[in-house]
């Protein structure tokens, strides 16, 4: 009997280690638990923190770096810049470039404007576009100079926009020129007899497929596309006839045949006026040192995304050919 109650004692009193130890976990899990949602807790007021510091900088940088230098009341010389290839929806549009160059000229303390290219070129109708616009506002603006100041390529579009200014201004090691227009293009249809997978194209239109990459070479489509390329061609030139004038010796061999000149070589050509770069033009020619930059690749929301999308990764560790005015050197 005493053997009995000894080993029920035991017993309870194991229970009750068991059910102590139980409790000990539980609370311990309990407050793993709370300092895990702590710890989450904390992760996402700082992601949130992070994100609205991101947003600040961003909306301070676009709206307010240009109305500080104006409120300055100091006088500067703007820059409009066109760093890269001019197409529609892109960071050189002729919208966006033309944006820049209103925003410059309509500010009460720019002395002069200055359009810095360093470009290969691009779509026709965007060149066109911003070198009306350069047109329209020297002639708004007439007490306001414009210049070009090329770096290392102006060529094709490029130099299209650069006739738009009242000098060209170049280094001499810049290519400049270019002044012809491509129609890029390939074709496969050997590639698929080779493999024996046959083109099952319908239309309705004659040309409606023109310039089918997997048909055959139609010669008559080639004409018609070599007509549509001299026309654009033509206006080219005459855009460059008109901008510079005098100064283009069209006697020159290849002037307007898609060739690429030096900087010395464009100047003696009568392509550029003479060997400068922004700061230059704005000391020497505009007595105004001081530069604002009034370019406008990318809306606020723009910025703000490709900000946060850099700042993240360095946290976590047509059928149918376009025709273009680019040169690749």
């Amino acid at each position: 009997m005493e053997c009995m109650e000894r080993l029920v004692a035991q017993l309870d009193e194991s229970r009750a280690l068991e059910r102590k130890a139980m409790a000990e976990l539980f609370a311990e899990n309990l407050r793993e638990q709370k300092k895990a949602r702590l710890h989450k807790n904390l992760f996402r007021f700082f992601i949130a923190g992070y994100l609205l510091l991101l947003m600040a900088i961003s909306y301070q940088d676009v709206l307010f770096t240009k109305q500080i230098d104006s409120l300055s009341g100091k006088k500067h010389t703007a820059v409009v810049d066109i760093l890269g290839a001019i197409m529609p929806e892109g960071e050189f549009s002729g919208e966006k470039i033309n944006l820049g160059l209103n925003e410059a000229f309509k500010d009460p303390d720019t002395v002069g404007v200055v359009l810095r290219i360093n470009s290969p070129g691009g779509s026709p109708v965007q060149s066109s576009l911003i070198y009306d616009e350069m047109q329209r506002l020297r002639a708004k603006y007439p007490k306001i100079p414009l210049f070009v100041a090329i770096e290392d390529l102006c060529a094709s579009g490029g130099y299209w926009i650069a006739t738009g200014a009242q000098e060209i201004f170049v280094n001499p090691s810049s290519l400049v020129g270019s002044i012809g227009v491509i129609m890029r293009g390939f074709g496969f249809q050997k590639t698929l007899d080779f493999l024996g997978i046959e083109n099952r194209l319908l239309t309705a239109g004659k040309n409606k497929a023109f310039l089918d990459p997997f048909g055959p070479v139609k010669e008559e489509e080639n004409q018609h596309a070599k007509k549509l390329l001299n026309k654009i061609h033509q206006q080219f030139i005459e855009t460059v006839k008109k901008g510079r004038g005098d100064r283009l010796k069209i006697d020159q061999e290849g002037l307007f045949e898609g060739l690429i000149w030096t900087g010395d070589e464009a100047v003696q050509l009568g392509l550029a006026d003479g060997v400068g770069s922004v700061d230059s033009i704005a000391r020497e020619r505009l007595k105004t040192p001081k530069t604002t930059n009034f370019s406008n690749q990318d809306t606020f929301m723009d910025q703000w995304s490709k900000k946060l999308m850099g700042s993240t990764q360095a946290l976590l560790g047509s059928v149918l050919p376009m025709a273009i005015l680019d040169r690749n050197p």
